[in-house]
């Protein structure tokens, strides 16, 4: 597989490197936009492949102290080259989210996760290892990850994630748990006649009951890119 790093602009002076192996889609960037920093001082993103989601965070606001967490070696490499490309403070750790030391614990006002969608046997296993780790429950599981952030946020923190519609009452179940509660949905369609294909949720440590549906996010209106996609993607080309 070709290993050959390319540049991709974001936007807002702001480049990521990918691979063939270690890129980003539609997904992240919209988990990026839901979940972008409010205030918060303190940013983690859990599973951060090649750095896309700190990095564009960084694009709508620089400041905050991102710290994010990722297994494969290689793609800790991408990431923290693109830090320092871009010149930001995002620290990028080489770990296990699994496996993260207590010391980070309580930390955040902020975790998101892109996690893996699918669990092992429910859709044909990728022969790629780095593919196969992004999208099936090879290297951690949902419930991993869910575990993960309450372990991180301080009380009242968020916690931002996006995953298949089909698997809401997992996330659901397991953010409550896990003592965070479900506080915003917005679910995302291709076009007004198409299935939702997308999930984006926002869970509160410690929150009170209440969810908030927001409206859909249409991907296409009239055939032609949303107007609403057209903000999110910015100038990133």
């Amino acid at each position: 597989m070709d290993d050959t790093e390319r540049t991709e602009n974001l936007g807002g002076g702001i480049k990521a490197l990918t691979t063939e192996r270690f890129g980003f889609g539609a997904d992240a960037v919209l988990l990026a936009d839901f979940s972008s920093p409010r205030g918060d001082k303190r940013l983690c993103d859990l599973g951060t492949g090649c750095g896309i989601i700190p990095l564009l965070w960084c694009r709508a606001r620089r400041g905050p102290a991102i710290d994010a967490f990722e297994i494969q070696r290689d793609a800790c490499y991408l990431a923290r080259k693109a830090a320092e490309l871009n010149g930001l403070a995002i620290s990028v750790y080489n770990t296990d989210l699994r496996e993260i030391e207590h010391s980070f614990y309580g930390r955040y006002d902020l975790v998101a996760s892109n996690p893996p969608y699918f669990r092992v046997g429910a859709a044909k296993l990728s022969r790629e290892e780095s593919s196969a780790a992004a999208r099936h429950e090879t290297e951690c599981t949902l419930e991993d990850v869910v575990c993960a952030a309450s372990r991180l946020l301080h009380e009242r923190g968020r916690f931002c994630l996006c995953q298949r519609p089909d698997r809401l009452a997992d996330v659901f179940v397991l953010m409550r748990r896990y003592g965070i509660e479900p506080k915003r949905l917005r679910l995302v369609q291709q076009n007004a006649s198409s299935r939702p294909w997308l999930a984006l949720v926002e869970g509160r440590k410690g929150g009170g009951c209440g969810l908030e549906t927001l409206p859909v996010l249409l991907a296409e209106e009239n055939g032609a890119q949303s107007e609403e996609m057209r903000r999110i993607y910015g100038d990133y080309t």
